[in-house]
C-alpha cells in the first residue's frame, strides 16, 4: 500500500468520533483488566437505572416505531422510491437474507433454542394462572420469545429510520453515519455540529459493544460444544482457537466485499436454516412445530397489548423483554445504516415488508422450530433439556435439544457450524456499519473494515480472559447505551413522515396542495 493510500485513509476518518468510541471502548477494557468487580457494578447499576425509567420509555417507542412504519407503507407514500437507483442492486432474496442474518446474529441458535425453555419452565408474570411446564404453557412461552424477536422489536432496524438516511445521503449528500438521523432538524450543520459527533459516538459504542459480546459468547460457547461433542478441554485456548477461526472468515468476506463476502455468508446462513427447519418438520417433531407456531401466534396476537405492554415486574423485564429491547435499539442506528446502504432503489413499502415483518415472522418461526422442539422433547421426556440448560446455560441447551434430533449423532455440530456462521455475517456486518460510521462512506476502505474486525475480536478474547462477568458487563452495557440511542430514535418517528411526503410529491404520487419544507 503506497503512500498517497494511506493519506486517504487518514483523511477519510473522522478522528474525533473514531478516537472518542475507540477510546472508550479500551478504557472500558483496562478498566475490566484493573477491577472487574467495580466495573460490573458499575455496569449493573446503569442497566437497574435504564429498565427503571427508560423502560417503559422503550416498549411506547418499539410499538410506536411499527405503527408509523405501517401507517407509511401501507399509504400511498409506500411507492416512494428511496433513493437514486432506477433498480435494486440486489436481488430480493439475497437483500432479505442480509438483513435476516445481520439482524438476527447469535440469538439464531443459542436464544432460539433456550429463550423458549426458560419461559416454558418459568412462566411470564402478565400470563397469571398458568401453571410451569405444562402444555398450558407452551402457547404463552412461545409467544413472549416472538414478542421479544418481534415486529415491534425488528421495526428499529431500519423500518423508519432509513427513509431519513436514504433521503439525506443519496438526495442531500450527507454522509452515511448515524448523525444523519438529525439532518431534518440540523440540515448541513450535522457535517460540524457536536450533537452529530455525540449520536455516532454512542450508536458505535453500543453497537460495538453489541459485537464484542457475541464474539465473546461464541468463543465460550462454541469451547463448550466442541468439549461435549469430542472431548477436546473447555480452556481458554480452545476459546481463543474459535474466535481466530470466525476472525479469519470475516477477514476473507471483507476483503470480498459487500457484494460478494456478505451476500454468500447471508444466503448460506438462510439456506442452512431453511434445510434444517424442513428436516425437523419432516423427519422431527413437525406436527407439533406447525400447530404451536400457529396457536401460539394466536397467543401474540390476541395478548399484544398485555405483553408488550406489561409493567408488573422491573425484575423480570430487565432480565428478559427489556433486555431484549435495549439490545434492538442499541444496535438500531447501525443496523439502520447498513439497511440503508444496501436498500437504495427500494420503496418505503418493501423496506417496511422485509425489516418489520418478514424478517420477524421468519425469526419466530425459527424460534419455534429450535425452542418448540426443545419443548416437545421435555414434555416427553422431563429433565432431558431443563436439566442441562439449568446446569450450563445457553450452550447445553442447544446441545441437549440437537442430541435428541433424527441424526443426533452429528446435529450438535451442524448447529455450532450454524452458529458460527450467523456471528460472522454480524462482525462482518458491523464493522462495515461501523466503519461507515467513521468515514460517512457508503464503501469504507477495506482496511479499517478489518481493524475494527480485529480489534473487536481481540476485545473479545481479552474479556473472555479476564473472567468475572466481564462479557456479562458488556452486554448489559449495551442496554445503558441504548437511553441516548432511544431519544435519537423518537425523532426519527417525526421526520420520517415529513421527508416521505416530500419524496411523494418530487415523485408525483401526491399532489402538491401546500408549501413544504424538510
Amino acid at each position: 500500500m503506497t503512500k498517497d493510500y494511506w493519506k486517504i485513509i487518514r483523511r477519510s476518518i473522522d478522528w474525533p468520533v473514531f478516537l472518542w468510541s475507540g477510546g472508550l471502548l479500551v478504557a472500558f477494557v483496562l478498566f475490566s483488566i484493573i477491577k472487574i468487580d467495580q466495573v460490573s457494578n458499575f455496569v449493573n447499576k446503569g442497566f437497574d437505572l435504564s429498565i427503571r425509567y427508560f423502560g417503559a420509555y422503550w416498549q411506547f417507542l418499539m410499538v410506536a416505531t411499527f405503527i408509523v412504519g405501517a401507517v407509511l407503507a401501507f399509504s400511498k407514500y409506500g411507492k416512494v422510491r428511496l433513493g437514486d437507483a432506477v433498480k435494486p442492486d440486489m436481488s430480493y432474496f439475497k437483500w432479505t437474507a442480509v438483513i435476516l442474518t445481520t439482524g438476527l446474529g447469535a440469538g439464531g441458535v443459542f436464544w432460539a433454542a433456550a429463550e423458549p425453555m426458560y419461559y416454558f419452565l418459568d412462566v411470564p408474570p402478565m400470563q397469571k394462572g398458568i401453571t410451569d411446564a405444562t402444555n398450558e404453557a407452551i402457547g404463552p412461552a412461545l409467544a413472549q420469545s416472538y414478542m421479544s424477536w418481534g415486529f415491534t422489536a425488528w421495526s428499529v432496524y431500519g423500518a423508519v429510520s432509513a427513509i431519513i438516511l436514504i433521503y439525506a445521503h443519496k438526495h442531500k449528500g450527507m454522509p452515511l453515519k448515524p448523525r444523519t438521523l438529525l439532518y431534518p432538524i440540523l440540515k448541513e450543520r450535522i457535517l460540524t455540529s457536536k450533537w452529530g459527533a455525540v449520536a455516532d459516538i454512542v450508536c458505535i459504542i453500543g453497537a460495538a459493544a453489541g459485537t464484542i459480546g457475541p464474539i465473546g459468547f461464541l468463543g465460550l460457547q462454541v469451547s463448550y460444544g466442541i468439549h461435549s461433542i469430542f472431548g477436546i478441554p473447555d480452556t481458554f485456548e480452545t476459546q481463543l482457537v474459535v474466535i481466530t477461526v470466525l476472525l479469519a472468515v470475516v477477514l476473507v468476506s471483507a476483503l470480498t466485499g459487500i457484494e460478494k463476502g456478505i451476500q454468500f455468508l447471508s444466503k448460506l446462513n438462510v439456506n442452512v436454516v431453511v434445510v434444517i427447519a424442513v428436516f425437523l418438520v419432516v423427519f422431527g417433531p413437525g406436527q407439533f412445530i406447525l400447530s404451536k407456531f400457529f396457536t401460539s401466534y394466536g397467543t401474540y396476537f390476541t395478548d399484544f397489548i398485555k405483553i408488550s405492554a406489561f409493567r408488573g415486574d422491573d425484575a423480570w423485564l430487565g432480565s428478559w423483554m427489556l433486555f431484549f429491547f435495549g439490545w434492538f435499539i442499541g444496535f438500531g442506528p447501525l443496523v439502520s445504516l447498513f439497511v440503508a446502504r444496501i436498500s437504495n432503489g427500494r420503496k418505503i413499502r418493501e423496506i417496511f415488508l422485509v425489516v418489520a415483518v418478514i424478517a420477524p415472522v421468519v425469526t419466530n418461526f425459527w424460534f419455534t422450530v429450535l425452542g418448540g422442539t426443545g419443548i416437545f422433547y421435555e414434555i416427553n421426556n422431563r429433565g432431558s433439556v431443563s436439566g442441562p440448560l439449568n446446569d450450563g446455560g445457553l450452550p447445553s441447551a442447544i446441545i441437549a435439544i440437537a442430541e435428541q434430533m433424527p441424526l443426533g449423532f452429528m446435529m450438535p455440530s451442524v448447529f455450532l457450524i450454524l452458529t458460527t456462521l450467523f456471528v460472522v455475517t454480524t462482525v462482518d456486518s458491523m464493522s462495515y456499519s461501523i466503519s461507515m460510521a467513521v468515514t460517512g462512506e457508503g464503501n469504507p476502505p477495506k482496511v479499517i473494515r478489518l481493524f475494527w474486525a480485529v480489534i473487536m475480536a481481540a476485545i473479545a478474547a481479552i474479556l473472555i480472559e479476564i473472567g468475572g462477568g466481564g462479557i456479562g458487563a458488556l452486554q448489559s452495557f449495551v442496554v445503558i447505551a441504548a437511553v441516548p440511542v432511544s431519544i435519537l430514535l423518537l425523532l426519527v418517528l417525526w421526520y420520517a413522515p415529513k421527508v416521505a411526503r416530500l419524496l411523494a410529491l418530487e415523485q408525483g404520487i401526491v399532489k402538491k396542495n401546500k408549501k413544504f419544507h424538510v
